[in-house]
């Protein structure tokens, strides 16, 4: 019985890893209640945090990455996957507009619009990771 434990949980963490990642790029999906699920079946808070936490931040990164490359082709106008809006504020506020990156909607785009205007890497991926934990340490201190 141990055994199949350690299987079924080892498939939910990578599921989550992949959840996580996914949603945090410009694909649409939901990890928090991947998340909520996982830890109402009784599996580690702990563990399901760096998980998704892991997951949804590389993800954060993908979108950045994505940028980054998108300004060879567009380098002197902003791409149609870009809100105006977003590389504007990004422009004023600069990297520490990424702790909102977790945010639905516009996380996203403030990923990518990052990654085109060429922000400092390591500066985003601190913004990015803290934002994200916290939003996965809410809701898991919300139902532990």
């Amino acid at each position: 019985m141990a055994d199949w434990f350690v299987v079924t949980e080892t498939f939910s963490l990578w599921s989550l890893f992949f959840s996580a990642f996914l949603s945090s790029t410009l694909l649409p999906g939901s990890s928090e209640a991947l998340l909520v699920t996982y830890l109402s079946q009784g599996f580690g808070y702990q563990a399901l945090l760096i998980v998704a936490t892991v997951g949804n931040t590389l993800g954060g990164l993908s979108s950045w990455l994505l940028g980054f490359y998108l300004i060879k082709k567009f380098p002197h106008s902003i791409p149609e996957k870009l809100s105006p809006t977003s590389v504007q504020r990004l422009r004023d506020w600069g990297w520490p507009l990424l702790f909102l990156s977790w945010l639905p909607v516009i996380g996203d785009p403030l990923c990518l619009a990052a990654g085109w205007l060429r922000l400092n890497f390591y500066l985003c991926l601190l913004a990015i990771a803290v934002g994200k934990a916290l939003r996965y340490s809410i809701i898991v201190w919300l139902l532990v």
